[in-house]
């Protein structure tokens, strides 16, 4: 050996001994720099710290064995592990998906060989498209912040629209029916940035469903400002339904449905491991330097179906009474009709019956007939009989009982007036 052991030596070097240099000591000092340590003397005092660690002294080979069987036993123990009601068990074998372990304590083969892994997958998550909303002061004050480069979007008519929305998302449960890894699984492997790929389909899914719509359907269907409901502007008048065109009718959550299953169907193609709870709408306006143009052209829509339902209300006020009114002359003429008819009919069969008793006998019909004329014609007249064979001037006087009569009644109605004053005074 270039240079001999040491066994002793003064200066510190800590718990190990006074060997200048470290705890296992250092060769003998040469000019021309350090020399290289003394592996047998490394090798003794190992041995003899290792002695005085183990109990009894060591025991020889028998305290290396149950040394190495307490290692082992430890080794084996640290398999064990606890998964939490909101977490699954992704256990990997050498790296590689093996199984999915439920809530519970659950045991793997140890380091290196299983390796386990716990995501949460009921915890819901939260990503913004559009803005970013920043909370200070605690939980009491918020603060959001546009961002044009993923709200402004491109509708089906060509316009600009900015939409804000935000995506709430969690990690499928386990399906043991599917034949595929559980969706913490999948969510795992499967994606290496998940949180920028959600908001990648999101946004792109957004566009997609804004590309196919008109920007009126947007901005106007669905909203408190703009949602008309018919109602009568004359008291009695009936409620109209609004004059819509069918391709019109779309609100908000029909808008948010439609961009969930989009984002649903994507991810689903991508393996993600990803089931989207909600999407939600957060604003849906016409870019700032245009909002007033937009807000004349809400009001004059607004107008228009206002217009609309106040004259479809008139006409149904109006073309009802219309009717009932021609109706009405309807059934008068029909009963006019029926009236002349029916007097006709009458005339004619009293002339038929008038003939046939005529022809029976000619002297007393005539006789008949010009006295029930004489009687029509004269009845309602003044008259003055004068009889040739009778004497003097031929005046035959008669009593006017019609005349009588009506004096009578006169007479009476003047008796019975005092005795209905008398009676009133006292």
């Amino acid at each position: 050996m270039p240079w001999s052991n040491q066994s002793g030596g003064g200066g510190g070097g800590g718990p190990w001994g006074n060997k200048p240099g470290g705890p296992w000591g250092q060769g003998p000092q040469q000019q021309g720099g350090p020399n290289p340590p003394d592996l047998e003397d490394l090798i003794r005092r190992g041995q003899e710290r290792l002695r005085t660690v183990l109990p009894g002294g060591g025991g020889g080979g028998r305290g290396v064995l149950a040394l190495v069987a307490v290692a082992v036993v430890a080794w084996a123990v640290s398999g064990f592990y606890r998964v939490e009601a909101d977490e699954e068990g992704i256990v990997l074998q050498f790296g590689a998906y093996d199984r999915t372990t439920q809530p519970g304590l659950n045991y793997h083969l140890p380091y290196p060989i299983e390796t386990v892994l716990t995501p949460k997958v009921t915890a819901q998550n939260s990503i913004e498209v559009g803005m970013r909303t920043a909370v200070s002061g605690g939980a009491r004050s918020a603060t959001s912040r546009e961002v044009p480069q993923e709200s402004l979007m491109l509708t089906g008519d060509e316009n600009i629209v900015d939409v804000n929305f935000s995506v709430v998302w969690m990690i499928k449960p386990a399906d043991p029916t599917s034949g595929r890894p559980s969706g913490a699984a999948d969510y795992l492997f499967n994606l290496q940035n998940p949180e920028s790929t959600i908001k990648a389909v999101a946004e792109s899914a957004m566009r997609e469903v804004v590309g196919r719509s008109r920007l009126q359907q947007i901005l106007t269907e669905g909203t408190p400002e703009t949602d008309v409901t018919a109602q009568p502007t004359t008291p009695g008048a009936p409620a109209v339904e609004p004059v819509r065109k069918p391709e019109d009718v779309q609100s908000a959550a029909v808008t948010a449905a439609a961009v969930r299953e989009l984002m649903q169907k994507t991810l689903d193609s991508y393996d993600a491991g990803i089931d989207i709870a909600q999407v939600q709408l957060q604003k849906i306006a016409p870019p700032g330097e245009v909002i007033g143009a937009f807000r004349e052209v809400q009001a004059a829509q607004a107008d228009r179906i206002r217009l609309t339902n106040e004259a479809q209300a008139y006409a149904n006020r109006i073309v009802p009474e219309a009717r009932g009114q021609a109706a009405q002359t309807l059934q008068r003429a029909e009963g006019y009709k029926a009236a002349i008819v029916a007097e006709a009919q009458g005339q004619a069969s009293r002339f038929s019956q008038v003939v046939t008793e005529y022809s029976k006998a000619p002297e007393v019909t005539r006789e008949r007939i010009f006295i029930e004329t004489m009687e029509r014609v004269m009845g309602a007249v003044d008259k003055v009989i004068i009889d040739p064979k009778a004497s003097g001037q031929g005046v035959v006087p008669f009593l006017p009982l019609d005349q009588l009569g009506g004096q009578q009644q006169q007479q009476q109605r003047q008796q019975q007036a005092p005795r209905a004053g008398a009676g009133a005074n006292q």
